[in-house]
């Protein structure tokens, strides 16, 4: 066994992966929502911060656009 070992050479590629790469941002969310992804994390044994980016991937990739509706004050 060498006593150091050259990174470079022991894996010379580049990771294919890395503009995969998460970034942590900090955003609030309602606690409903929390205690929500939370029991599906349970239920599914993926944490739930696993869970919300997974969802959010798939609005990405299949597009989805929100669709809000306001109630109008009927003051």
């Amino acid at each position: 066994m060498l006593e150091e070992y050259d990174i470079e050479q022991l894996n010379p590629r580049k990771n294919p992966y890395a503009k995969e790469l998460k970034k942590q941002i900090t955003i609030k969310v309602s606690p409903m929502v929390i205690d929500y992804f939370k029991e599906e994390a349970g239920r599914t044994g993926i944490p739930y911060q696993t869970l919300i980016n997974l969802y959010l991937v798939d609005c990405v990739k299949n597009n989805k656009k929100l669709d809000m509706k306001w109630l109008s004050d009927a003051g």
